[in-house]
């Protein structure tokens, strides 16, 4: 197989559901490309992502602009460790705490928008600009606005979904990617971001330490750092944060309303349970409450599962001069790229009973034949996804006040059993308009 075969699959977004059908047809082990192979096998977790697994490699390095600074994404090795403990402060139980406010405060602004719209809308498009506003709100102290205005008035969503397009076509071929980042489009997007970054930086700093936001933790306003982070790290990793933390959110909670609006069943237990823990008059913004939403929590999950929001995931790959590693049993040659993807394994038959089926209760009482250490929609081991327990109090509190408020449908025209076929999977995923009916309650 060929490099250009991966460019184009990655330029489509159908590398999830291509990589499916190969391992469908070939086993656990399937060769995707030159020096590149895809791993769909609950015992090569640890060995692949784990505390001892496999460093990254070229991939991550195309990803990043050449002429930028490394963010928490890039990082390897003890540089990786030091960023990483800034992020793991900002996100600790009491950081989090701390955040639920402003997560209530955009909950709420959410659903006065959704209340003023009339006819059908595009939930998913309302949550993107709800997640975009607060990562803004985490990373930098606001300033996007995108509920307040009702869209992306400034372009900036278009183009972080351009720029990751370009970002999963150009990881195939690593050695292109200084190159490539000097076409106009491409540069121009680039430095678009950069300016938006540090403009939003140059406000956040005026604000000072009044705000535990993320960037309070990222930047060490506390001063717990033997030395202080450089403020372009700071910057690299707000952007990050950024795109991280809007499109894989918004994206699971856009998922999870396409499946309880498709099992009425599901959307009624969902609703009863909502209504039992916050009563009538009392609005679900309170995040004390969540651990009694124990049948949405597994929604969540099961959503979470059959669209994780990085299908595909980023390999790592086996250290060059090396001598190789044995992965599942087998033998992998050093220099070899190595996918473990989520959207394989997790409709997989093997983990999970009636894999294609969306069924939460596998989350309350595990069954024969589920095998939930196969779960890994935010990756896992020491570079996982550092923003997992935030974005799960999200959708806690939006999915149970929206339940709470409206009365949700699909639009009439609507074509519910076509939307799964409009996800695209670019590293982070794009998805097709889920247009809705809103009815208050």
């Amino acid at each position: 197989m060929s490099k250009l075969s991966g460019l184009w699959v990655s330029w489509t977004g159908q590398q999830h559901r291509i990589n499916k059908k190969l391992h469908d047809k070939y086993g656990c082990f399937v060769r995707t490309g030159p020096n590149e192979i895809s791993v769909v096998d609950v015992s090569a977790i640890g060995s692949v992502l784990g505390a001892s697994g496999l460093p990254k490699g070229e991939y991550y390095e195309a990803r990043q602009d050449p002429s930028a600074p490394r963010n928490l994404v890039v990082l390897v090795g003890e540089p990786h460790a030091n960023r990483r403990r800034l992020w793991n402060r900002g996100m600790s139980s009491d950081s989090l705490k701390d955040y639920e406010i402003v997560i209530a405060k955009r909950s709420q602004q959410l659903v006065e928008k959704l209340e003023s719209e009339r006819g059908p809308v595009d939930l998913g498009a309302w949550f993107g600009y709800f997640t975009f506003d607060f990562m803004g709100d985490m990373a930098f102290g606001g300033g996007f606005e995108m509920l307040r205005d009702g869209g992306d008035k400034a372009g900036l969503w278009h183009v972080l979904e351009r720029f990751a397009v370009v970002a999963a076509v150009v990881s195939h071929i690593p050695w292109a990617s200084r190159i490539l980042h000097k076409i106009p489009f491409i540069s121009g997007d680039l430095q678009r971001l950069r300016k938006v970054g540090v403009d939003s930086a140059s406000s956040r700093l005026k604000a000072g330490a009044s705000t535990k936001d993320l960037w309070y933790h990222l930047s060490d306003e506390a001063g717990l750092e033997k030395e202080p982070p450089l403020v372009k790290d700071v910057v690299a990793d707000g952007a990050l944060a950024i795109l991280a933390g809007t499109d894989t959110t918004s994206a699971a909670m856009t998922s999870v309303f396409y499946f309880l609006l498709s099992n009425p069943e599901c959307y009624t237990r969902v609703q009863t349970e909502v209504d039992t823990v916050y009563p009538k008059d009392e609005d679900a913004l309170d995040a004390s409450r969540h651990g009694g939403l124990s049948y949405l929590n597994a929604c969540i999950s099961e959503a979470l599962r059959l669209h994780p929001p990085a299908a595909t995931g980023g390999p790592r790959q086996v250290p060059r001069h090396s001598g190789g590693k044995v992965i599942a049993d087998r033998f992998v040659p050093e220099g070899t790229q190595v996918y473990l993807p989520p959207y394989s394994l997790h409709r997989d038959a093997r983990y999970f009973s009636n894999p294609e089926v969306f069924r939460p209760d596998r989350w309350l009482v595990p069954g024969e034949g589920e095998d939930l250490s196969a779960f890994i929609p935010f990756s896992y081991g020491p570079a996982n996804c550092v923003g997992r327990n935030l974005a799960r109090r999200e959708m806690l509190m939006v999915v149970s006040l929206l339940v709470q408020k409206f009365k949700i449908s699909f639009a009439k025209d609507f074509d519910a059993g076509a939307w799964p076929d409009t996800i695209r999977d670019h590293f982070v995923s794009t998805r097709g308009p889920l247009m809705v009916e809103l009815e208050a309650r």
